[in-house]
């Protein structure tokens, strides 16, 4: 089995950040965090992340990372404390790798757009060809300023020649080294002590290992935008364009209406049920399944909830929360903190669901606020209703039975329980229990004064 090492070492000055580059986030999760997902495919054996500055934050972030997304694998640390080059970065596994007899696989924690079928196809190619290493290149529209690979027949690499030392002949070669390896660790084991720093940046450099080895192929990645690297914030838009790029088409090939693609932004962790239509400026965040049938904005915002077969979500936010198939939420709902919407509810017009349960066909139409509620089937929230659950210290809940009705503008203060088949008057401030099939007012008497007037003031005189 193979071992992967990853360079994580840089602070990335171009970055104009205090916050080491491989953390910077690409999406809804950080560059190196990218790079440590690609290969869980291939199951390797060890995986090295070569942590220099902030080294101790960059370790917490992906201990605690891994540790959520499970990834089939441990992190081993390992600290690079100059960063003299990737020859150097690789240099410090010689004590971790003693007696390992396989494959090493070097990536880098800013190039995030690797599909692990890449890296498959990359370490398959080396074990077929009986490769010392295989380096992965690409071929660029435009190669300025990248080194060029050359190669003889079947791939067989002979040189790396940087931009300003090619012949105009030699530019029209659009080939480029991606800085992605595949190496025989035993092999490379005996050159890795060898390198020098004889060039313009005084580094040790993992290109130099590959001249003295064979056979060495290179192996071209199908589509080029997977090797590009992240260096400044326009980078990481770019990249993050890409992203956005592949899963649209993804979506859109597998059955989902994207009405204007180019407004719409969904996280490559969303999955979405054929037969959806997502409106323009809706935003699909983090760990989110949208059922089959869904009408999604225009205008929304959904992340971390769970979306059944055929709900509409207009103009609203949705976070952290599920709603079963056929309710429809908005305009200008939220939904947030666990709240839990049933089959065949209505969450209409500025009504806020915060840390409740809904039960099936149960309508709040709008103008409301529910806050630690459990409401049963068929509830009808009449407008202006809310749950009072704060007493300014603790949150209280609120129960309410199957069939029941609040009227407009009605308060009810928690903890409170409301039976079955409950009327509540509007206007009604509730503070005890009402139990089943009664009918709660909790309102002042209104008076009227015939012939009142308000006082005119006295007036005053210079």
């Amino acid at each position: 089995m193979v071992a992967v090492a990853i360079l994580a070492a840089g602070r990335g000055t171009r970055m104009k950040s205090s916050l080491p580059k491989v953390l910077h986030p690409l999406g809804a999760k950080s560059l190196v965090e990218r790079v440590l997902d690609s290969v869980a495919e291939i199951q390797p054996r060890r995986v090295f992340v070569i942590v220099g500055y902030e080294a101790d934050r960059v370790r917490e972030a992906l201990t605690a990372y891994a540790a959520q997304e499970n990834l089939g694998y441990s992190i081993e640390f390992v600290e690079q404390t100059e960063q003299l080059g990737t020859g150097h970065a690789v240099q410090q596994l010689l004590p971790q790798l003693q007696g390992f007899d396989e494959e090493l696989l070097v990536l880098n924690g800013d190039v995030p757009l690797l599909r692990p079928s890449t890296i498959g196809q990359l370490l398959d190619t080396h074990r077929s060809r009986g490769n010392s290493a295989t380096i992965l290149t690409a071929q660029l529209p435009d190669p300025t300023g990248y080194g060029r690979v050359f190669c003889g027949d079947h791939d067989q690499f002979e040189s790396i020649i940087e931009h300003r030392d090619c012949t105009p002949e030699q530019r029209q070669n659009a080939r480029i080294n991606a800085g992605i390896y595949c190496f025989d660790w035993p092999k490379l084991e005996q050159v890795l002590p060898t390198l020098t720093t004889n060039n313009d940046q005084a580094e040790y450099y993992i290109t130099d290992a590959v001249n003295y080895l064979s056979p060495v192929t290179a192996m071209d990645v199908a589509d080029y935008q997977e090797i590009f690297g992240i260096n400044d914030r326009v980078q990481l838009a770019n990249a993050y364009g890409i992203l956005q790029t592949r899963k649209r088409e993804e979506l859109m090939r597998a059955g989902v209406l994207l009405i204007d693609p180019a407004s719409v932004t969904i996280d490559d962790g969303v999955t979405v049920g054929e037969e959806t239509v997502i409106e323009p400026q809706t935003h699909l965040r983090g760990n989110t399944t949208i059922g089959e049938n869904c009408r999604l904005g225009p205008g929304s915002l959904i992340e971390n909830s769970t979306i059944g077969d055929g709900v509409t979500v207009m103009y609203s936010v949705v976070s952290d929360s599920t709603i079963a198939k056929d309710s429809r939420v908005g305009p200008f709902a939220h939904l947030r903190g666990h709240a839990d919407i049933g089959a065949g509810c209505r969450i209409g017009n500025f009504v806020e669901v915060k840390q409740s349960t809904i039960g099936d066909r149960t309508n709040a139409a709008h103008l409301a606020y529910l806050g630690n509620a459990t409401l049963a089937e068929r509830v009808n929230i009449g407008a202006g209703t809310i749950t009072a659950n704060y007493d300014g210290v603790h949150k209280h809940p609120t129960m309410i039975g199957a069939g029941s009705k609040t009227g407009a503008n009605s308060v009810l203060v928690a903890p409170i329980t409301i039976g079955e088949n409950v009327t509540i008057a509007a206007g009604s401030t509730i503070t005890k229990d009402v139990e089943a099939d009664s009918l709660a007012i909790g309102r002042a008497r209104q008076v009227s004064r015939k012939g009142w007037k308000l006082k005119s003031a006295p007036t005053t005189s210079d």
